[in-house]
């Protein structure tokens, strides 16, 4: 299926006047922490770009800060980029071209177009001016190219401290664009790097050497956000002067934000460092480990996506545009009785051997299961209560009758408490004429509710996620004052014996939930069935 947006139509361009004929594109992450749901649309779109028009797609990590780096995180990337179907062609690294960047550099250098600075970063980032007024040249600014290279080659040589020196751009520091500012292309840093060891100790900047790469790889069409806008003349000037052979196009899109959700990698990182969550694959997260745990499906993830296209603005999207996905992916799941928070309901005047009722658990009526019954059932504590209700009560209270889905009428009599006044059992009478599926018109029961045997029913536990933050959360207050206490909830519950038999691990709990059944037979709510979302 063809999804139509504005970078779409410059490829299609490119093809057509010959400027390309083969597309590669790139996903670049930082291995510095999870992917969550924004970098879902980079990850797609960048994948299902090239592959609409026969292309490739790279994997490539950007790894030129070793000091925030770990292995894990790559580990970690690769799993979910694999799990959100998008198979890379190329597996990268931007240390795969640190001896280029560095001869690169080094003709910059040569050129008069870069310096070696001795000045500290807090002395840079003062003297780099305002949005009104020009930066101060460096005092080490005009020193001979010979020298500077000199002192590049000591640097690389490890005769320096971190911080001690760096390498700049010579540009314009009056430019209207503060990254053009003689920005910073390298630093020194003492750290061991995870594939390189202790070969460096100087690593370049991002806006140096992301350019680099996507020109050494040829990438036709550099997809980034649009935070990166004001980044694009540092990247076709560093291509440029660099004396690229291969010239890429960056073009930018609007970020992906997700309304009253947590998805900025260095907020989920404190968030895990702190306890807050438990881990990052924490299925109150939005990162794409959390949305695995949880049992988001991906095929849902990626209607979600395309559905809100390639925009070239920023704004806020609704979680509960991606539930509405799940709703849809998920319609056809068996259904199942489960029972959050079980009430017993003992049936005084039913036979004690109990039966099967037999009953369709699909809508084509193609899956079939037996459900028990007999005289002792479970009810959900929220489908009964004590006191007069209402007239828009439609479940069970004293005096009044349901229809148990698939079974009986049933009226409530009376109650059975505990010490405390709580209520443990209510006891029930049935009427065998009005059995689901019978021709049984004299009256209508007060709605129907669902329910579980007691007797063969399966003790479980039900998992129930929503929003780790409070609703519009100020997210300059402190952390612990808008956190949710009720983002994540687990209940006692108990299910018909086929739901840890059925086929798959997706179901729809009849009026409650869709659920994913885990390994240890936990079941977690993806999304609830009803929601008041509607479509523009």
């Amino acid at each position: 299926m063809e999804h139509s947006n504005f970078i779409r139509t410059i490829i299609e361009e490119d093809l057509k006047t010959g400027k390309h004929d083969h597309i590669i594109t790139r996903f670049p992450p930082e291995p510095n922490g999870f992917l969550h749901l924004g970098h879902a649309r980079s990850i797609i779109m960048n994948y299902t770009l090239a592959k609409a028009f026969g292309g490739t797609f790279h994997l490539r990590f950007d790894d030129t800060n070793p000091i925030k780096e770990d292995a894990t995180f790559i580990e970690a990337i690769k799993n979910d980029i694999e799990w959100l179907g998008c198979p890379w062609d190329d597996l990268l690294f931007a240390s795969d071209y640190f001896d280029t960047m560095y001869e690169k550099a080094c003709l910059l250098i040569e050129k008069g177009l870069a310096y070696v600075d001795e000045q500290s970063a807090d002395v840079i980032r003062e003297t780099r001016g305002t949005l009104k007024e020009p930066g101060l040249k460096s005092p080490y600014r005009d020193r001979p190219n010979a020298e500077s290279l000199a002192l590049f080659q000591a640097m690389k040589a490890g005769d320096f401290k971190d911080g001690e020196k760096v390498l700049r751009a010579k540009i314009d520091m009056a430019s209207p664009n503060m990254n053009m500012r003689d920005p910073v292309l390298y630093r020194i840093q003492h750290a061991h790097h995870h594939r390189t060891k202790d070969a460096w100790c100087i690593y370049p900047m991002y806006d140096f050497a992301h350019p680099l790469e996507d020109a050494i790889e040829g990438i036709t069409h550099s997809l980034c956000t649009l935070e990166f806008e004001d980044h694009r003349p540092i990247y076709d000037w560093v291509v440029r002067e660099c004396e690229m052979e291969s010239v890429p196009r960056q073009i930018e899109f609007g970020k992906l934000k997700i309304a009253n959700e947590i998805s900025g990698k260095r907020f989920i990182n404190t968030l895990v460092a702190d306890g807050v969550v438990d881990d990052y694959a924490d299925p109150r997260l939005v990162t794409l480990s959390g949305l695995r745990k949880k049992g988001v499906p991906v095929a849902a993830i990626h209607r979600f996506i395309h559905s809100l296209g390639l925009p070239k603005s920023e704004g806020e999207t609704s979680l509960q545009m991606l539930e509405e996905e799940i709703r849809s992916e998920l319609s056809s799941a068996p259904r199942i009785h489960l029972v959050k928070e079980p009430l017993r309901v003992t049936i005084t005047n039913y036979p004690s051997e109990g039966e099967i009722l037999t009953q369709a658990a699909d809508q084509d009526e193609t899956l079939v299961r037996d459900i028990p019954f007999s005289a002792q059932i479970y009810i959900e504590k929220d489908d009964f209560v004590l006191e007069k209700p209402n007239k828009k009560w439609k479940r069970l209270a004293l005096g009044i009758e349901v229809r148990l889905m698939h079974a009986y009428f049933i009226k409530a009599e009376s109650v059975v408490t505990d010490e405390a006044g709580n209520i443990i059992e209510i006891k029930a009478t049935y009427d065998v004429r009005t059995k689901s599926g019978t021709d049984f018109n004299e009256r209508k029961p007060n709605g129907t509710i669902h329910f579980v045997d007691a007797k063969q029913g399966v003790p479980v536990t039900y998992m129930e996620y929503n929003p780790l933050l409070i609703e519009n959360a100020d997210r300059s207050q402190p952390i612990d004052a808008i956190l949710n206490s009720d983002s994540m909830k687990s209940y006692s519950a108990i299910v018909e014996p086929a739901a840890l038999t059925l086929p798959g691990s997706y179901f729809q709990a009849i009026r409650s939930s869709y659920v994913r059944r885990d390994e240890a037979n936990v079941f977690h709510r993806v999304v609830a069935l009803r929601s008041s979302f509607k479509r523009s």
